[in-house]
């Protein structure tokens, strides 16, 4: 089986790790090379820009490949999303410059817009635009009176402040994504379901505890985890232990109200893998 992986940018270190984490053994690849095998699978890696991506795979190059979501929906290429991949989160966002009478995409009709995303910016802002086609600083469009505003990425808004723009609002939001030809292969169906149970592991961390039996229903209120927690005695009269697994962005507020209610010994892991 090929798989399309980004040959450079942001989603492809991340993207290689994946394979890492899924248990593939990747080997590494060098800073030339085109492709790489994987050691614990019959898997081949290719590394191809993550615009042509949507294409490799409508074309039955590859048999699945990751690239952003908003180079999918760009290409308007013929595929199947498979799975969203939890890295590579941005979003496409309508800005002007930070003067500009306009408050909301509403306000955008009838503008001269720039951006190199032309599809996407037709489909989501309201018509009539006049498209400005931009590749490479899109951001400098506006001030050089090329255009009224700009559709582009977005991560954290820096480069936005930077160059004197504001968001008027959000048009997509992307991550990295697994696709597939619209009618996929089993053993990229099996992919697919490698990856989800790691990424869905990354979102989560496992809780043990311990706690006395009469603090139990308020942690157990706390921590109710995708199932009831696992809850054992302990050696020690009137104590039990708490087992759990726990959504990661929660564990900052999750553990000072875990001692408040009475938690003791509390240990949060990383998990692997998880089989939902």
């Amino acid at each position: 089986m090929r798989i399309a992986v980004p040959s450079k940018g942001r989603l492809r270190d991340p993207a290689i790790e994946l394979l890492h984490d899924a248990g593939l053994g990747p080997e590494t690849p060098g800073d030339r090379a085109l492709a790489f095998p994987c050691r614990n699978a019959p898997v081949e890696a290719l590394l191809v820009r993550a615009d042509d991506v949507p294409e490799y795979v409508q074309d039955g190059v590859v048999d699945c490949g990751i690239t952003g979501l908003d180079i999918v929906r760009e290409r308007g290429a013929e595929v199947r999303e498979l799975l969203r991949l939890g890295f590579g989160a941005c979003t496409l966002e309508a800005a002007v410059q930070a003067e500009s009478p306009v408050q909301s995409i509403d306000d955008l009709r009838g503008a001269r817009v720039a951006t190199s995303f032309p599809r996407l910016a037709r489909e989501l802002l309201p018509q009539p635009i006049e498209l400005v086609d931009v590749h490479g600083s899109v951001e400098l469009a506006p001030r050089l009176g090329l255009a009224d505003a700009i559709v582009d990425l977005v991560s954290s808004g820096s480069t936005l402040r930077t160059n004197g723009l504001r968001s008027v609002g959000r048009l997509l939001e992307s991550e990295a994504v697994l696709i597939a030809p619209p009618e996929p292969r089993a053993d990229a169906l099996q992919l697919a379901a490698v990856f989800r149970s790691v990424v869905e592991a990354r979102g989560a961390r496992y809780l043990m505890l311990n706690a006395p039996e009469e603090a139990l229903e308020r942690i157990c209120a706390l921590v109710p985890g995708s199932r009831a927690p696992s809850v054992l005695p302990l050696a020690e009269p009137g104590m039990v232990a708490v087992h759990s697994l726990v959504p990661a962005a929660d564990v900052w507020r999750l553990l000072p109200e875990l001692e408040a209610a009475g938690a003791s010994s509390i240990l949060l892991v990383p998990v692997e893998r998880l089989l939902a």
